[in-house]
């Protein structure tokens, strides 16, 4: 009877979130094809790695790759044995981590307020509505799949209703999974959690030999896994391979990591974009100034794991929003703790509704609907813009009536966060039916397809980072080119070969003569036959 009970409480717990959230997911992700040049790349070294039976040493353009570790392309290799080659189990995937993501956040919040049910029930629901980790997470990356082991390591070292101690077996798997994921930085989230056992884990304060003996070990042995990966792929990938694995990825990167290029406060003005539609509303900022002294064990947990790594993150020069997406469950958890206090000012509760949130909804709305009448009357000019303008009215007056939704006052938190995660999904749908084409590869690969079939060889000017590879199912490396010479040497060498190329503008003349021509994130996407260049041509367009 108590197992029924336990198990029944587990999935009311995970009621209706988690149906809505993976059903929202599903739609969005399937709006348009893999985005370059994250998806892309990753789908190409998944693809390169899997016709060349290459399943310990990943690999892009017929060459190693030693920016990541395995791990996300063994996973999308599973579906792939099972189903076949394409692209609906790797976007499936994405949307199985999500999940997985928000259900260890809201076992974390279980295990971290166990007096508290109203922080469990409020964590997912924070978190999934975080507009930038929806949308990112509806790419094919690693940030979705480390977030989930770094929760899932944080959620073995806190405590359970059955078990005071940490799991360390777990708190190990958890670790190993993550640095086979996107390697090192993985330690960075989780260390400093167990480091600082002793101010949040009561059991930690009081055997803390066997917290940091235990974790110790649980982090050798993550490491050991990594290593024994990265020792047998480096003694298959041959010399340079393992200078780039071994040296490049570690110390390398350690040196310049310390660089500075980057201020240390570049994340600072970064974070209310992490935590939108968050952001936007006032109750929350005023519970969150109305947390004192003494904290909570699981507020203390929270300070332990966001502030230092947001302390090192800044430190560190090479900066990108995504970066900090696994502290995303942190800021939930602190969100919700806060706010599920439920205390507020009397007189003032009205000014602290998400008023700030429909006023940004209700204008975007205002915008987006008027933005056709402004482009016929020659107010808007730019071609970006003017390219929403056949579709924006009528996502103009969803926002509106999105802002809207956000005026009454019961259920706040709830309607923010359906507001959040089916604004994203509406501004995706915006951007698939109008700025969509200006990122879709896939006509081109099909075309580069057909030329490698022929027997063609085909060379890309400037980086190639595999944008093609999957799309095109390409199997033959692209030769890379330099501007200038190199391209006419190798189009005399090569008068049947193809040559790609990214030119910031192109002219009439150009769009005659190229096979393939296509606006292209700001520049042009263009596919020249090598015999024109051979036969006198004076070179291609100039690139941005």
């Amino acid at each position: 009877m108590s197992f029924r009970s336990n198990r029944f409480d587990a999935l009311r717990m995970l009621w209706p979130w988690l149906p809505l959230w993976m059903a929202v997911a599903l739609v969005a992700i399937f709006m348009h094809g893999p985005m370059p040049m994250y998806s892309t790349r990753t789908l190409a070294v998944a693809w390169d790695m899997w016709h060349r039976h290459s399943f310990i040493v990943p690999s892009l353009n017929g060459a190693p790759y030693s920016d990541k570790p395995p791990m996300l392309f063994w996973l999308i290799h599973v579906g792939w044995a099972v189903g076949g080659v394409g692209d609906v189990w790797p976007r499936v995937l994405e949307v199985l981590m999500g999940a997985v993501e928000l259900v260890l956040a809201t076992v974390l919040a279980h295990r971290l307020f166990p007096e508290r049910a109203a922080v469990a029930r409020t964590t997912p629901w924070v978190l999934f509505a975080f507009s930038y980790a929806f949308l990112f997470g509806l790419q094919t990356m690693y940030e979705v799949l480390l977030a989930a082991s770094v929760l899932g390591a944080l959620v073995s070292l806190a405590p359970s209703s059955r078990r005071e101690a940490p799991c360390f077996i777990g708190f190990a798997l958890a670790i190993g999974v993550g640095l086979l994921t996107k390697g090192p930085v993985m330690l960075l989230h989780v260390a400093f959690p167990w480091l600082l056992g002793p101010l949040w884990n009561d059991w930690a304060r009081r055997e803390s030999r066997r917290w940091y003996a235990g974790g110790l070990l649980a982090v050798l042995t993550g490491c050991g896994m990594l290593l024994a990966w990265a020792l047998t792929a480096a003694s298959i990938g041959g010399p340079t391979y393992r200078e780039q694995l071994l040296f490049h990825q570690t110390a390398g990167r350690v040196v310049e990591a310390f660089a500075h290029a980057k201020p240390l406060w570049w994340y600072l003005p970064l974070l209310p974009l992490l935590v939108f539609p968050f952001a936007l509303w006032p109750r929350l900022w005023f519970a969150l100034g109305a947390l004192r002294r003494p904290f909570e064990p699981g507020l203390r947990f929270v300070f332990a794991w966001l502030g230092p790594v947001l302390l090192v993150f800044s430190l560190i020069s090479g900066k990108q929003p995504y970066y900090l997406l696994p502290e995303c469950a942190g800021f939930a958890l602190l969100f919700a703790a806060a706010v599920a206090r439920k205390h507020a000012p009397p007189g003032r509760s009205r000014w602290l509704g998400p008023w700030p949130l429909a006023f940004l909804s209700v204008g975007a709305g205002l915008s987006l609907f008027a933005l056709p009448q402004l482009i016929a009357r020659g107010v808007v000019r730019d071609p970006q813009l003017a390219t929403l303008g056949a579709f924006s009215s009528a996502f103009g007056v969803f926002y509106i009536l999105l802002g809207g939704l956000l005026l009454p006052r019961r259920g706040e938190l709830h309607r923010i966060a359906l507001v959040g995660l089916v604004g994203a999904v509406a501004a995706n749908g915006l951007f698939t039916l109008t700025w969509w084409p200006a990122f879709d590869l896939k006509p081109a690969a099909v075309l580069l397809a057909r030329a490698e079939a022929q027997g063609r060889p085909i060379a890309n000017v400037e980086t190639y980072d595999g944008q093609f590879d999957f799309l095109g199912r390409l199997t033959r490396p692209m030769t890379q080119l330099s501007e200038g010479e190199s391209v006419q040497v190798w189009a005399k060498a090569h008068p049947r070969g193809w040559i790609v190329s990214y030119p910031a503008t192109v002219t009439s003349l150009d769009r005659r003569i190229a096979l393939y021509v296509q606006p292209f994130r700001g520049v042009w996407l263009t596919i020249w036959p090598a015999s024109e260049l051979a036969a006198g041509r004076e070179g291609l367009p100039k690139a941005n």
